[in-house]
Parts: structure tokens; sequence; C-alpha cells
């Protein structure tokens, strides 16, 4: 989630949004990646025209665009780097009770997992496809996208609280979807999410997307038959329960996690083995898929606290 407040960077995203052309760009992208070309036959306007509004969303940090090969030679593809904003301008500033951390796909510290399976980073496919054990290569820590049918991985989130700060709201985004035998957008997984080894919630994926090449895929990775981009989802776990993309999830709340201080927090996503639709998970880096992230944490203290004199 992209922090807005009253300072020069701010400044940036607010004159970028004060243009009707370029809050429909980002309506549309916002929806799926888009060429230049797209994006202009759809507005009606030049390619040059929108080429200036571009630069200044991708200048405020709004959008994130790519070359990629096209019919006619290369091409430019935007996608949005953020799904959601928020702002705050009273005194305190934000940023004294907000701590985030961002974990990269491969950098789990658990696993138990079934094929079909594997890993890539942005240079290549580490060890063999479908093979489990390669989740144990030490050059896992370099992947960017990982995928198998069931079972689950397990990430540790470092906990930087201080004794007096009370946690209010933890959020966790990411991109994922199901993980079918090459790719298949009909492919239903009920995915788990587990927090401090509590469950948190079970979302359905609808399935595996490969009708459209991802937005940030390398140029080696499969075009074809090949799982391609995700969904972003927005886990919200706060004192009123638990949230996906602002939906109800499940009654879990902040402090049913019990969390304590100086702990680490284990995160676990997977599929179980008795779930009603078994469609594995596909969980996509910074180098993959539609979206510049990886899995991006935010926890958010109550303003309240005070350190100890």
């Amino acid at each position: 989630m992209l922090s807005l407040s009253t300072d020069e960077q701010s400044l940036l995203v607010y004159e970028a949004l004060a243009s009707k052309p370029r809050l429909a760009i980002l309506r549309m992208v916002a929806e799926q990646p888009l060429s230049v070309k797209e994006i202009a036959d759809r507005l009606s306007f030049s390619s040059a025209t929108v080429t200036v509004h571009i630069r200044k969303l991708e200048e405020a940090g709004l959008l994130l665009c790519r070359a990629a090969p096209g019919k006619h030679g290369q091409q430019k593809i935007c996608s949005l780097t953020h799904a959601q904003f928020e702002g705050r301008f009273d005194k305190q500033r934000h940023a004294d009770h907000s701590y985030t951390c961002s974990i990269r796909v491969g950098h789990y510290t658990d696993y138990a997992i079934k094929p079909t399976c594997g890993l890539a980073a942005s240079s290549g496919f580490i060890g063999q496809i479908d093979d489990p054990r390669y989740f144990s290569d030490p050059l896992h820590f370099n992947a960017d996208v990982i995928w198998f049918g069931e079972g689950y991985v397990e990430y540790r989130i470092p906990n930087y609280l201080l004794k007096y700060q009370q946690l209010e709201r933890l959020e966790i985004s990411l991109e994922m979807c199901s993980e079918a035998p090459g790719a298949n957008e009909n492919w239903p997984s009920d995915i788990f999410f587990e927090l401090n080894r509590r469950h948190v919630g079970t979302w359905t994926c609808p399935g595996d997307f490969g009708d459209k090449r991802g937005a940030l895929n390398p140029d080696w990775w499969p075009r074809i038959n090949k799982t391609q981009y995700g969904l972003l989802k927005i886990i919200t776990i706060n004192e009123e329960g638990s949230f996906i993309d602002g939906l109800p999830l499940s009654g879990v709340t902040i402090r049913d996690l019990d969390l304590a201080y100086g702990a680490d927090i284990p995160l676990r996503i997977g599929v179980a083995p008795d779930a009603r639709h078994v469609g594995g998970v596909t969980l996509f880096g910074q180098q993959f898929g539609n979206y510049n992230q990886n899995i991006e944490v935010e926890f958010r203290c109550k303003p309240s606290g005070a350190p100890p004199r």
C-alpha cells in the first residue's frame, strides 16, 4: 500500500492524479497491464500524448513500464505498482506508527509440497521442474516465482515492534494464483493463510492465469501453456477480524494472533490435502507476474503509545 502525506514525494502523486486522462489510465491498467498503443486506442489519444501522461505516472511511482516484444518490434507495457493508497495529514507523522518489510517469495524457511512444482529466478529455472527436492537448493533464496500443487511454504516475518507499542493492524500484500499443469483459468484452489500458527482464513482462487503474458516476466519465460500472472490480494487482520481485499475472511482478530515481543511471526501459505479444491499455489515476486513487488507486510500501531522514560 502506498502511504501519502504532506511531503514533497507525495506531491508528485497528487500532481499525477490531478488529471482525468491519467485517472482513466490508472483504471485501465488496474484491470490488466496494457501497452501504450492499447491505452491510446481506448482513449482515442495519440501515442505521443499518452506517453506524456504515462511518464508523469511513472515519476510519481504509480506505474511500472517495461519493454516487451510486440507484433511490430518492442512495445512498452504498463502496470500498476500499488493497488491501494492512503493519506495521513495530521501533525503526527504516519511513519512513526507504521513498519514495513518486504519478503522475497524464495525466502521461505520451511516447506512441505507436492508436484506440480518448481522455482525460478529472473535468470532461469532453479533445479529440475516437478522435483520438490530443489525447494531445498540454496539458490531458492533467489527465486522470484514459486509454485506447487499441494502443501505449504512458510515465511518468517521479522517483528520489530517495541514493548510499549500496541499493534492495531497487520496487512500482507502479495500476487498469487492457483497452480495447474500448464495453465488453466478455470482451476479453483482453496488457499489457506496461517499467522503465528493461527488459521486466519481460506480464499478460493479461481484459476491459474496464462491467457496473456505477465508484464514483468523475463524474456526466457515460456509464453505458451505456462502460468503468466496472478491476482494481487491484500490480507488485513485488525481489531474487527480478518479480511481479504476488504471482504470478511474470518473472525480472527489481531489480538487472537497473540504476538510476542521480539518473536518472529510465522506466515504459512498453502493448500491442504483435504481441501475441496486442491488446486495448488503460485507466488510471484518482483520479476514475474504483473505487480512489481514481493510479499509486502505492514504493521500499524496505535499512535497513543509512548516510550517509557
